[in-house]
């Protein structure tokens, strides 16, 4: 007998998702037509299926409020970047270009500055202090910051992204011992980590708290991130906001004209320049964008 029910995709591996419905976990199957119209499900999708003799099949996708490519999830409601000063070293265009993209999506998202305890990262935290994101000091090594981090995400589902071998998985172990996942060594040569974290699931923190832990990115692989129109580049950055408008013309891009609001806010010194520099690179990639690709 075939029964239908409604759920949360809580992990996504090889075409298979395991499900969350009222009564208990579901290992299914996407539909044939939902991989026809290119519409696959990703953790975190609200999802209708139906189940019979214990196989399930996801029949549809319900109305999502975000999506992101890279990490492959939806419907979050923070996304937490991590990043360090040490072993492995952020690049704050790393940082920029997925806030960049979140702020897209209108999503909020807060920057945990790692291995605080190895190095405090002054300058990160300047820049995006500066820059009007949360910023929080965390060691998963100490537990400096860990509380925090908790009561910020709690009853929200959370991304976790940031470099390989930041300490993604290790502060999840932190906020829940009882997780025990594994951790990878950061490599010493490439100065990055092995991408312990294969695929993206979700984690059950209690109190309705649910983080999706996700692959690593570097410098190698932020081309397969999400495209996004350059005429919206400007509003992603918040730092930006109180500037635009009050540039001599309307359709200002804010590269060379003259009279821009936001070029003078940075010879002022109100904006950070590693901020701006990105802008340019994100306006350049977004500037190469087919139009076929934003279909």
């Amino acid at each position: 007998m075939m029964k239908k029910a409604t759920g949360r995709i809580i992990r996504s591996l090889s075409g298979f998702y395991e499900v969350r419905t009222p009564e208990g976990v579901v290992t299914c199957r996407g539909r044939g037509s939902l991989r026809r119209s290119g519409d696959s499900p990703l953790t975190g999708d609200m999802v209708e299926i139906s189940v019979e003799k214990g196989k399930g099949m996801v029949e549809k996708i319900l109305p999502r409020k975000n999506s992101f490519v890279r990490p492959a999830v939806a419907n979050i409601d923070v996304l937490v970047i991590f990043a360090a000063n040490v072993n492995p070293v952020t690049e704050p265009f790393l940082i920029d270009r997925v806030a960049a993209i979140a702020g897209d999506r209108e999503v909020p998202v807060v920057l945990c500055i790692n291995k605080c305890d190895l190095d405090p990262a002054v300058d990160l935290v300047r820049i995006y202090s500066r820059a009007g994101f949360p910023v929080i000091l965390t060691s998963a090594e100490t537990g400096e910051g860990v509380d925090t981090l908790r009561k910020l995400i709690r009853g929200k589902l959370t991304a976790f992204t940031g470099n390989s071998g930041v300490g993604k998985s290790s502060m999840l172990n932190a906020l829940c011992p009882d997780l025990c996942l594994a951790t990878g060594e950061v490599s010493e040569k490439l100065g990055r980590g092995r991408h312990t974290t294969r695929h993206v699931e979700l984690y059950d923190l209690g109190d309705d708290t649910y983080v999706a832990d996700t692959p690593g990115f570097s410098s190698f692989d932020t081309d397969q991130m999400d495209i996004m129109l350059k005429e919206n580049l400007q509003y992603a950055f918040p730092d930006f906001r109180e500037h635009l408008g009050g540039c001599q013309f309307h359709d200002c891009t804010h590269r060379k004209e003259p009279g821009c609001a936001v070029r003078k806010a940075l010879e002022d010194g109100l904006l950070e320049p590693s901020r701006y520099d990105s802008y340019l690179r994100l306006y350049e990639k977004a500037s190469q964008i087919k139009q076929w690709e934003l279909k």
